[in-house]
C-alpha cells in the first residue's frame, strides 16, 4: 500500500515536472511572424526641389486625377508626377512627356501655366512647350497637411508613411503578442493622420475627385481641413491668400457659376465666391459618414456616397439635391448603388463610376426616375473618375484611361485606351 502511494506521488511529481518542461520548451520555440508596419519617409527640401524635371513619356503605373485643357490631357501619376498627352484626336492619344513631381496628387491649368502640389509646396509650370516644361514659381510650405516639417527646420520634412511587410523570427510568444498590439496601434494612428501647349487663356476642366479648382483669376485648393485661396491674376506668380477652415474630412471641390461645392466625409458645403478673395459659407448639407464627391448642373447637385476604409462608412448610394436655394439644400431622391466613386454630367446625361463594378450611364432628364433610365453599363473596368467633354468622355481607373464617344447615348463607342503598364484593357 505504501509502495503504491509512493509510486503515485512520484508519478504526480513527474507529471508536474514534465509540464514545466513543456512550458519551458514552448517559450523556447522559434516562431516566424509576418505583420505590416508603417514607416516614416523623410525628405530633404533640397532633394524635393532638385527632383522636379521633365523626362520622356512613361507608361501609366498608378494613375490618379485627370485634367483636360484644350487638346491636352494631364494624368496624375500618384505621388510621382504628371503625364502630358496630346489628345487632339481622342481615338489616337499621344504621350508627349512626363513631369517628375514628388508628392504630386492634383492638377489645374490656366492659360499656359500648370499648377500642381508637391507634398507641402505649390509649384507652377510654363507648359507653352510640353517638351520643355519650365518651373516658374514655387510657394513653400503652403500645404502643411501634405507633409510635416521636422525639428522646426525647413531643411527636412516628413513626406509620407510607407507600408512595409515585415517577416521575422522570434522566440518569446508573450513579447510577440505585445509587439503585435503596438504595431496595430501605430497603424491605426497613421490611418487617422491621405508640340504646342493650350492656346486659350482660360482654365481647363478637372474631374469630380479634384482638390484643385480654378474660377476666374483664382485657384482654390482644399486639404483635409482647409480651403486655400490663391490669386493667379498673374498666372506665373500665384500668391497665397485667405485660408478658410472647413472642418475635418474635406475631400473634393467643384466650382459652378459663382459657387464652390465642397464634398466631405460628412456632408456637402456650399460657398459663395462672388467675392473670390474670401468665399462666404452659405450652407452645409449633412449625410452619414461616407466618401463624397459632388457635381452640379442647373438647380440640382448630384452626390455619391460610398463605403471604404478611408471613409469608415457603409453607405453606397447616389443622392439628388435641390440647390436652387443655396442656403437651404434639400434632398429630393436617393438611389442605391454598388460602390460609386467619381461622376460627371453633360446635357442630362450622368456618367457614374462604380469602382470595380465599372461605368454606368444614365439619362437623367427625369431626376426622379434615374434608376429606370440606365442607358449603358460597362463592366469589367475599374472606374475612378470621369470628365465629359460634349461628345467624348474621359474615364480613369486603376487599369488605365478610356475614351468614349457618347454623341449618341444609345450607342456609346470606345474610342481609345491607354492601359496601365503591364496590363491590357
Amino acid at each position: 500500500m505504501k509502495r503504491a502511494l509512493l509510486q503515485k506521488k512520484w508519478l504526480n511529481l513527474l507529471l508536474i515536472f514534465s509540464g514545466f518542461m513543456v512550458m519551458a520548451c514552448t517559450d523556447e520555440i522559434e516562431t516566424t511572424i509576418t505583420y505590416t508596419r508603417y514607416e516614416p519617409v523623410y525628405m530633404l527640401r533640397s532633394e524635393l526641389k532638385s527632383a522636379i524635371k521633365v523626362s520622356a513619356p512613361q507608361g501609366l503605373v498608378n494613375p490618379g486625377k485627370i485634367y483636360v485643357k484644350d487638346n491636352y490631357l494631364f494624368i496624375n501619376e500618384v505621388e510621382k508626377g504628371i503625364h502630358i498627352i496630346d489628345n487632339a484626336d481622342p481615338a489616337a492619344p499621344k504621350k508627349i512627356s512626363f513631369i517628375e513631381i514628388p508628392g504630386n496628387m492634383d492638377i489645374a491649368v490656366k492659360g499656359n501655366i500648370l499648377y500642381a502640389d508637391s507634398y507641402i509646396d505649390l509649384v507652377a509650370f510654363d507648359i507653352s512647350d510640353p517638351l520643355e516644361v519650365k518651373l516658374v514659381k514655387r510657394v513653400d510650405n503652403i500645404f502643411p497637411t501634405n507633409g510635416m516639417l521636422v525639428a522646426d527646420t525647413a531643411k527636412v520634412f516628413l513626406a509620407r508613411y510607407e507600408e512595409k511587410t515585415i517577416t521575422e523570427s522570434v522566440k518569446d510568444y508573450n513579447r510577440n503578442q505585445s509587439a503585435g498590439s503596438a504595431i496595430f496601434s501605430s497603424r491605426d494612428a497613421v490611418s487617422m493622420t491621405s508640340a504646342k501647349a493650350p492656346s486659350s487663356g482660360g482654365a481647363g476642366k478637372g474631374g469630380s475627385m479634384a482638390r484643385f479648382a480654378i474660377s476666374g483669376n483664382y485657384l482654390y485648393t482644399v486639404s483635409l481641413t482647409n480651403l486655400q485661396v490663391f490669386d493667379i491674376s498673374n498666372n506665373t506668380d500665384p500668391k497665397n491668400g485667405e485660408k478658410i477652415n472647413l472642418g475635418w474630412g474635406i475631400e473634393t471641390i467643384f466650382p459652378y457659376n459663382n459657387k464652390l461645392f465642397i464634398g466631405s466625409t460628412t456632408g456637402m458645403h456650399i460657398y459663395d465666391n462672388s467675392n473670390p478673395v474670401k468665399p462666404e459659407h452659405l450652407s452645409t448639407y449633412q449625410h452619414v459618414r461616407s466618401c463624397d464627391p459632388v457635381v452640379v448642373e442647373g438647380d440640382l447637385a448630384w452626390v455619391t456616397l460610398r463605403s471604404g476604409n478611408a471613409c469608415a462608412g457603409f453607405t453606397n448610394q447616389l443622392e439628388v439635391l435641390d440647390v436652387s436655394n443655396a442656403r437651404s439644400p434639400k434632398l429630393l431622391k436617393t438611389y442605391p448603388m454598388d460602390n460609386p466613386h467619381g461622376l460627371g454630367i453633360d446635357n442630362h446625361t450622368l456618367f457614374l463610376c462604380e469602382g470595380t463594378y465599372g461605368l454606368k450611364v444614365f439619362d437623367i432628364k427625369d431626376h426622379m426616375k434615374v434608376n429606370e433610365n440606365l442607358k449603358a453599363h460597362f463592366k469589367g473596368k475599374d472606374a475612378y473618375d470621369v470628365i465629359p467633354l460634349g461628345t467624348s468622355l474621359l474615364m480613369i481607373g486603376k487599369d488605365g484611361l478610356y475614351q468614349y464617344d457618347y454623341s449618341n447615348i444609345n450607342q456609346i463607342k470606345l474610342l481609345s485606351k491607354i492601359p496601365v503598364a503591364g496590363k491590357s484593357i
